[in-house]
């Protein structure tokens, strides 16, 4: 490809950017100014020409609502891509909408995308190539739990040990660190949306009541628990009855539900087990000092924190805003880039021949 000097100077103009491409949200950091957006990954597309309609908090909106001729749907699946154009074109839309207050109008930026730690060669590239179609000029990875425990603040540079457990909607990723790397690492595609998969379930076995994935998700956030609360709560839930065929509200408890939850949640806390089985005895030392630090928009589920203390009695505690830290810790590597990309597990620049494919 000819040197073209528009796409130079789009490119010194344009903002980096720090992207959590996640399953359930996707969140964009901007060097310098922080988290701009918090979006879910929902693209609703025309069923005939794959034109989309609406992207992000619109186009959830529509979910369940939308007429014959428009499906809405998420593009990533379990923490990859799933619908390689419609990813891409959801990636264009919120580089697009991170620039609407400068003066490039073709952006071309630096990102910095996280990525499930179990993620196959063939699926990194897909991210890439993606990336590079939404106009990027430069990509890196960043394995989730890494990125996470970055922007949750954990000593993963040090000579010491901690371990973070990032609950996403696609995938739970449970990692321990030690002088700048990951010494062990789980990925299970167990997270939030098979929670809402198991209140659905719930509602279906024991009420015969048929209920969508937005008010599962309803329920779960608002009484789903993992450790009996100091008062137990109450939600009435709205559906069809598959029985009648009508309409039907009931009330189910915090308890009901903490037991739909509870294979998910069982899962999960085998595999912080497992992995803890497996950390060197040094590095539990450290775990034990400075706790497990749980992240993810699944970390704010009641009493999971409790639970895991009081199943493996290490210390958990919930970093701030957990729902945040992948995309502040990719953002954090843009805001020091050389000291920092040693922690991306790949980079590329547009201007390849890798990239140039892309066009």
């Amino acid at each position: 490809m000819a040197w073209n000097p528009l796409n130079w100077l789009f490119g010194l103009l344009s903002l980096d950017i720090g992207i959590d491409l996640g399953t359930a949200n996707t969140l964009v950091y901007v060097r310098g100014k922080g988290i701009v957006i918090n979006e879910p990954s929902w693209v609703a597309i025309d069923k005939k020409t794959r034109r989309p309609e609406a992207i992000g908090v619109e186009a959830k909106e529509l979910v369940g609502r939308t007429p014959s001729n428009i499906l809405a749907i998420r593009p990533l699946r379990d923490g990859v891509i799933s619908e390689f154009e419609i990813t891409q074109t959801m990636l264009d839309y919120f580089i697009g909408k991170a620039h609407e207050q400068t003066i490039v109008p073709f952006p071309r930026p630096r990102v910095v995308v996280g990525i499930p730690s179990g993620v196959t060669e063939v699926e990194k590239k897909a991210v890439l190539e993606a990336t590079y179609a939404a106009h990027a000029r430069e990509v890196g990875l960043i394995e989730e739990p890494m990125a996470a425990a970055i922007g949750a603040g954990l000593p993963v540079g040090e000579a010491r040990g901690s371990m973070i457990v990032d609950i996403g909607g696609g995938t739970t990723e449970v990692a321990v660190f030690s002088m700048g790397g990951i010494v062990l690492s789980r990925s299970l595609r167990v997270a939030g949306d098979e929670m809402d998969q198991e209140v659905i379930n719930y509602a279906r076995n024991k009420y015969n009541l048929a209920i969508g994935e937005r008010m599962a998700e309803r329920v779960k956030m608002t009484i789903g628990s993992a450790y009996p609360l100091r008062e137990e709560r109450a939600i009435t839930i709205r559906g069809r009855n598959l029985i009648t065929g009508l309409p039907e509200a009931i009330e189910v408890s915090s308890i009901e539900i903490r037991e739909a939850l509870s294979g998910s949640v069982s899962t999960i806390l085998e595999t912080i087990r497992e992995t803890i089985d497996e950390t060197p005895p040094e590095i539990i030392s450290d775990l034990m000092e400075i706790g497990i630090c749980l992240a993810g928009g699944g970390a704010g589920l009641l009493g999971l924190a409790e639970r895991i203390q009081s199943e493996v009695k290490i210390r958990t505690w919930v970093a701030q805003d957990p729902l945040t830290c992948v995309a502040r810790g990719a953002g954090q590597i843009l805001e020091d880039y050389e000291n920092l990309k040693r922690f991306l597990v790949g980079s590329e620049r547009g201007s390849t021949s890798s990239a140039n494919k892309q066009r």
